[in-house]
């Protein structure tokens, strides 16, 4: 009984958004949601195409350490390496910070409101930090 109540609900949710909807001004809490979601996507996207750009400047360096400044007493990752390192924990950390932030309305509407608008911020700072390590001077 209660399952049969609930069926249309959860097929609600797995609608897709609806073109009409204005993420400028957006009205309900579906709406909202999707174009917090959306939102994330394009930050995501931005930075998934920073990415390639940074690492390929982290080898450059590695590749020029190697050349003119290796030595037997740095042992050390490389710059890759440990670009390759952080991004790993970053995003462990985005997922569960934004993930904790959401609780605030565990369970409920705005909780997927709440998560996307964080992962969002998140990812929009790392691209801008990604950026920026490879327009430091060495």
């Amino acid at each position: 009984m209660i399952a049969s109540l609930l069926l249309p609900l959860l097929m609600q949710s797995a609608e897709p958004p609806v073109p009409s909807w204005n993420c400028e001004d957006p009205r309900h809490q579906q709406e909202m949601n999707s174009c917090a979601a959306r939102d994330f996507e394009v930050a995501d996207e931005r930075l998934n195409a920073q990415w390639p750009i940074t690492a390929a400047a982290m080898k450059a360096r590695d590749a020029d350490f190697a050349a003119y400044g290796a030595n037997e007493y740095d042992t050390r990752e490389g710059y890759f390496e440990s670009l390759l390192e952080s991004q790993r924990g970053w995003l462990r950390y985005r997922d569960a910070h934004c993930r904790v932030e959401g609780y605030y309305a565990r369970g409920g509407s705005l909780e997927p409101l709440l998560v996307s608008t964080c992962k969002a911020r998140l990812t929009r700072m790392r691209t801008e930090e990604l950026r920026a390590l490879i327009e430091t001077e060495r």
